[in-house]
């Protein structure tokens, strides 16, 4: 029988720029397993973190930022691994941070600002699209959905 677990975080950066959203795309290393594949922060949960201690972590490891806001999506990504029989629930976050520059990691080989709709063309997987969007449009709606699932920081 399967196994379900939670084991990384999917974290989608953005800043606000002339009054509009931007998000932080990252470019994997050729190193790294899925080389060239575009995608958000993302990243497992060590040994005694939280899934939000994790995506600030993670944050800070791939891009040098701190967050500025940081809010839990509307969303919950899903996976399976064969290899392991385990299916993998992938908390979501929508995490602002300042017009600042972007230090990568060996993890990743480029980065690009993007407006939305240039960022769902460039993610592949169907959780990455759908990750984004859920923070997308907590965002735009300006909800209450934001206020509710605001990360203490």
């Amino acid at each position: 029988m399967p196994k379900i677990i939670i084991r990384v975080i999917d974290a989608y950066v953005y800043r606000r720029k002339n009054n509009e959203i931007e998000y932080l795309l990252l470019k994997r290393a050729k190193t790294k397993k899925y080389e060239h594949l575009w995608q958000g922060v993302a990243g497992k949960i060590e040994e005694g973190e939280t899934a939000v201690q994790a995506a600030v972590r993670e944050l800070n490891e791939e891009t040098g930022f701190h967050p500025v806001k940081m809010f839990v999506a509307d969303h919950v990504s899903k996976f399976y691994e064969a290899h392991d029989d385990r299916i993998n629930l992938v908390p979501v976050f929508g995490i602002e941070v300042d017009d600042g520059g972007v230090t990568l990691s060996r993890e990743h080989c480029d980065f690009k600002w993007v407006e939305f709709e240039i960022a769902c063309k460039t993610l592949v997987w169907k959780g990455q699209k759908e990750g984004i969007s859920a923070v997308h449009s907590m965002l735009i709606l300006d909800d209450d959905r934001i206020k509710w699932s605001e990360v203490s920081l």
